[in-house]
């Protein structure tokens, strides 16, 4: 059976020169470039995974991130793309574009079976099935084995009613299958990383938490599961294969959940020597200095927190369970390894006034993350929020039907007066916010604790050519690539900016050409090589031009715009089915530090009431 899995964008999205869409189709009123949060744009997970299970089923599957393209093209792909099923992924943020993708499904392909799954189709799924005709069924929480079944019932020309885990339609009537129980086993899932390019992993599934904002146990129910260690190193060192840069997103909910397995983990990507660099996510509760130095071991450049906020009173207000002093030792712990530490931040929360902002901002004062970004409170259906909120009669479900918000961004219950007081700030301050990096005396204690770790050395040495020692920045980062830095590139790049610096024209030209041959993927050394050309080609040196290079290594850095991980160029044979896609072209977009978070502040509690 021919399935097409899409991404779809959040709106009618118009094109270079096009006018926009209607008001009921377009963007919200007042839309600003930026207020869609930058991983919007990142494919869900979960796709990928329902892609694997039907590859692995015999299914003729493609898997496509449209969420950025103008509606002439996706119009264009929907008609191209002859599919028996199409599933889609639907969020909060794109839901309307979910119903007019399913329109124009129904348009080109009326016997088409359309069905859509995700974390805002899961607590609506009768009303997505009530307001939008064109949606057949949808899959509720975990989908894995829901899906597949609906495809073995769809190819052997049976009805899809019925099946358990879903919303479906009895002729006129809407029905709520059985519920299913979620899988006890992960690792007898098909990999994601056997069949797709994506540097997203997931190696578990839940959270044990239940904070007040979140809806992770509408999708995957009460509790944590995970998959085995051998499943996890085998999905590495798959993903690795195919990634043009050693870097891997593990985008868990709380990858630390069980600190033996991340131990055990490690030091068993230590023991297969798979040299790679990789985040995580997870909470301040769950660390220690063990863990974390087997982590920093392991590749570990970056840890990403649920903070939310630097008020106690509001971490108890939201169920948080953790505690200031909680935050500020973890912190600290991952700093002495070298962790870069990223807060995740939040403005709005239950409890919040300008007094507990406050508060929250002279915490980070004290608290010094290497990194933090503030999104403002959405009330996502699914979450305790938004129960909490339609009891009191704040909040009607018929609003994300019939409203055309991207987010229910609202401050949970603070008055106008203290959300201003977050607005102005916010305006100010939005996306991703930076500390003063270490000093080289810091990073020289790291080096110290870990030993003669690759990139221990890379980070002593990005500190010193910061303050001006060229000569010690190039001894470590020769240091690091003998160690057998995962980035090579990386290193040559800072060679090379060392070379310039000395007016070493031909020693960085070299460094540069050596990172061409050995690791030439990654965007800082491509900015830098066109620079350096096109300075050449103007006569720089003769004429005494200025040149301007960027010497960093900074994790983030290594994100590429691919599909279908991200919504690149699609290749040539997209709509062709009688071959597998063609390799994904390289696209020339990169998703940058300076790009993350969204942009848009909070509504008004008197705007978004919408009974």
């Amino acid at each position: 059976m021919r399935i097409a899995l899409l991404y779809p964008p959040p709106w009618k999205i118009a094109g270079p020169g096009e006018a926009e869409a209607p008001a009921s189709e377009g963007p919200p009123e007042g839309y600003r470039p930026g207020d869609l949060d930058a991983d919007f744009y990142q494919i869900p997970y979960g796709l990928l995974s329902l892609g694997a299970q039907a590859r692995r089923a015999g299914h003729q599957v493609k898997v496509l991130n449209l969420s950025s393209f103008p509606w002439t093209k996706v119009e264009e792909v929907v008609r191209g793309l002859d599919a028996d099923l199409f599933g889609m992924s639907c969020w909060t943020a794109n839901r309307r574009g979910v119903a007019l993708v399913a329109r124009a499904i129904k348009r080109a392909h009326p016997r088409a079976h359309v069905v859509v799954g995700g974390p805002h189709a899961t607590p609506l799924g009768p009303e997505l099935l009530r307001h939008h005709p064109d949606i057949d069924t949808v899959s509720l929480g975990e989908s894995d084995d829901t899906f597949l079944e609906l495809c073995d019932r769809l190819a052997k020309g049976e009805r899809a009613s019925g099946i358990a885990g879903t919303v479906y339609r009895d002729g006129s009537v809407i029905k709520k299958g059985p519920p299913r129980k979620n899988i006890d086993d992960l690792d007898r899932l098909a990999s994601p990383q056997d069949h797709f390019a994506t540097h997203i992993l997931m190696t578990s599934r839940g959270c044990p938490w239940a904070c007040t904002f979140c809806g992770a146990e509408t999708s995957w129910g009460r509790g944590f599961r995970a998959q085995s260690i051998d499943y996890v190193l085998d999905a590495m060192e798959h993903a690795l294969a195919k990634l043009p840069v050693r870097m891997i997103q593990i985008k868990d909910d709380t990858f630390t959940t069980n600190k033996k397995r991340v131990l055990e983990l490690c030091r068993k990507i230590r023991e297969r020597k798979l040299s790679f660099f990789w985040s995580c996510d997870t909470r301040v509760d769950l660390l220690n200095e063990e863990l974390l130095t087997e982590m920093r071991l392991a590749g570990c450049q970056r840890l990403s927190l649920g903070v939310e906020t630097g008020s106690q009173r509001i971490l108890d207000a939201i169920d948080k369970k953790i505690t200031v002093a909680e935050i500020l030792a973890s912190t600290e712990l991952a700093k002495k390894v070298g962790i870069k530490v990223r807060y995740y931040m939040m403005l709005g929360n239950r409890g919040e006034t300008a007094d507990t902002f406050r508060e929250t901002l002279a915490f980070l004062e004290r608290a010094k993350p290497h990194e933090y970004i503030f999104s403002c409170l959405s009330i996502y259906p699914g979450t305790r929020d938004f129960e909490d909120a339609e009891k009191a009669g704040w909040v009607d479900r018929e609003a994300y039907f019939e409203g055309t918000f991207q987010e229910l961004k609202m401050p949970f219950d603070a008055t106008d007066e203290d959300t201003a007081v977050m607005n102005e700030w916010f305006a100010k301050n939005s996306g991703l916010r930076s500390s003063p990096p270490p000093t080289s005396d810091e990073y020289r204690d790291v080096l110290a604790r870990l030993g003669d770790y690759h990139a221990a050395h890379m980070d002593l040495a990005g500190a010193l050519y910061r303050e001006g020692d060229l000569k010690g920045a190039e001894h470590h980062v020769r240091r690091a690539l003998e160690l057998g830095y995962p980035c090579p590139g990386i290193g040559y790049n800072y060679l090379a900016c060392i070379a310039k610096a000395r007016s070493d024209y031909e020693a960085m030209m070299e460094a540069f050409s050596t990172a061409a041959k050995v690791d030439p993927q990654h965007w800082v050394l491509i900015k830098n090589v066109n620079a350096a050309r096109a300075w050449f080609k103007a006569g720089g040196p003769a004429k005494r031009l200025p040149l301007e290079l960027e010497a960093r290594h900074d994790f983030q850095l290594l994100e590429r715009t691919a599909q279908p991980t991200l919504p690149g160029p699609l290749p040539e044979d997209w709509a062709t089915w009688s071959e597998p896609l063609a390799p994904q072209p390289e696209a020339a977009p990169v998703k940058t530090p300076e790009m993350e978070g969204s942009k848009r502040e909070l509504g008004t509690r008197g705007k978004l009431r919408v009974l």
